[in-house]
Order: C-alpha cells, then structure tokens, then sequence
C-alpha cells in the first residue's frame, strides 16, 4: 500500500499536523523525517523497519553502517536518521556528561580539588560513559578500611553502572600516588574484574594537576 492509499487521517503528516507529536507512534514520527519510502515499501512501513533496527541495536550504539546494510535504504535516508538521533542527544535538557578521559574527572571535581581534606569518590557509569551519579564514599586520610570495594560496588549495583572511575584529592597538592592509593586501586580493579563493572581509572586531583592511573599503567 502506497502513503498515499492511507486514509488522510492515517497519514504521518497530517497526524503530526491535527494532533501534535505526542499523539504519533515511534515510527511515524520516523516516517514524517524520512518523507518518503523505498521501492516495495511506503514510508510508514520502512520507518517500521527502521525503528526494530535501532530498538535491537539501541539508540545510543547504532552507527551509520548498520542502516546501509538494510536493502534499499541509501546513504541519504540513513545520514537523515544518524544525524536526528544525535539531534535528539544533544537537546535531551537531561542528558548526562560524558566522562572519557581524566581531564573530564578533574573537570567535574572542582569541589573537591580547593579541599583541605581528602575526599575519595566514584564516578558510577553508563554503558555509554555517560555520568549516572557521582558519590563521595569517605572523607579523611585514604586506607584500606575506609575504601572497601563494598562501599565501592554496592552503588554501582543499585545504579546498575556499566563501569567506574574513582577519584580523589591530595590536598598538598603533590600528586604522585601513595602505596595506599596503590593499593587500594588494585583491590578495586580486581573486585571489578570479579563483579563486571569494570575500574576504568583513578585519578588523583590536585589543585591545578591531576595524574591518571589509567595513563600511567598502573590499572
């Protein structure tokens, strides 16, 4: 069936026109993107298609490459997709920082860098390195009994976080790491390893530095 055999009231288009976004389903908002089907499939069916495509590969992950391995969706209509789905990304109001590197972790913890005490926290992370919560886990000189991987991991389950980063700050500003940071960051990576949720780094803050474990191989 041709769009335009769709009852007027059917039609994407006019849908969007009478009722607003909200009243449209998922893949006829698709369908007023794209404007057009393919050859053996309308508009509505081929966003259909697409919007399976991009459920079972997830939004957040679906590249370029998997919609040009779809029989008769071009470059155009695919470009159209990759490039609205990055539209919506970047206007979520509620869209969390990416965290990929250390300079994003020292970004982030300008509170705790002007700190005269040590402040030992954890950056809990989706499976896109986007930020789900930070938590400060202890405040005061950094050991062992203050930092257990318990007090570590037990936020990441709730949170159901793909993965870590732990940071703190040396007040002295001297950040080369202590043997309890040392020690306290293998102890972590191996309940990580244990758990699935991976330690990805530590970074020691100073006030105007920072050093990453990750960097320095020692994770």
């Amino acid at each position: 069936m041709k769009i335009r055999d769709l009852a007027k009231v059917d039609r994407p288009r006019e849908k969007l026109e009478k009722y607003g976004p909200e009243k449209l389903a998922t893949a006829e908002l698709m369908a007023v993107l794209l404007g057009s089907g393919i050859k053996g499939l309308n508009v509505v069916e081929l966003s259909r298609k697409i919007v399976r495509l991009i459920a079972k590969n997830g939004a957040e992950k679906i590249k370029l490459e998997n919609l040009l391995k779809e029989k008769g969706l071009g470059k155009a209509k695919s470009l159209q997709i990759i490039a609205a789905l990055e539209f919506g990304r970047r206007m979520r109001p509620d869209k969390k920082p990416e965290i990929l590197s250390p300079e994003d972790v020292w970004k982030l913890c300008g509170d705790l860098r002007a700190s005269k005490k040590e402040h030992f926290a954890v950056f809990y992370l989706d499976t896109a390195s986007a930020l789900i919560e930070r938590q400060i886990i202890s405040i005061g000189t950094l050991n062992a009994s203050l930092v257990h991987p318990r007090e570590v991991f037990e936020p990441a389950i709730a949170l159901r976080a793909a993965g870590i980063i732990a940071a703190h700050n040396h007040p002295s500003g001297n950040v080369e790491p202590s043997q309890d940071d040392l020690a306290i960051t293998k102890r972590l990576a191996e309940a990580g390893k244990i758990m699935g949720i991976g330690l990805t780094d530590h970074v020691i803050l100073g006030k105007n530095e920072f050093l990453s474990f990750k960097n320095k191989g020692l994770i």
